[in-house]
């Protein structure tokens, strides 16, 4: 029923799964996320470019990079089930952001609330100062 086709289409070995078995798939992205890395390593120690246009080309090979490891070490977008495993995998991301997003609103809103003197007080209080 219901539970054993769940446990098969999880399972690594049930026929639903369809994971590249090649090395060749994983040798390709792992040398195409070394060239990657090297390539932004390079540009910042080499100082081949500079300012907003090292940020910009940093961002775009780091996006480029992401998108190359959830291809070929996520295998997002191949085989059975690449939209199901592409929305929970977007949905992961969102709950983090959350997660993250929150404790910096919280964060921040608590310091925003409190007075220099009741800051003063809580930091001799841990003993800080």
């Amino acid at each position: 029923c219901l539970d054993f086709y769940f446990y098969r289409s999880l399972s690594l070995g049930g026929e639903h799964m369809t994971y590249p078995k090649s090395v060749n798939s994983y040798a390709v992205g792992f040398i195409l996320s070394l060239l990657l890395t090297v390539a932004a390593y390079l540009f910042v120690v080499e100082h081949l470019l500079a300012g907003e246009v090292l940020i910009f080309a940093i961002v775009c090979l780091a996006i480029i990079q992401f998108y190359v490891q959830a291809i070929f070490f996520l295998h997002l977008g191949r085989g059975y089930g690449a939209l199901m495993k592409f929305w929970l995998f977007a949905l992961t991301v969102v709950i983090i952001a959350v997660f993250i997003g929150g404790t910096i609103w919280i964060m921040y809103d608590l310091n925003y609330h409190m007075t220099p003197e009741q800051i003063n007080s809580y930091l001799n209080d841990q003993g800080s100062f």
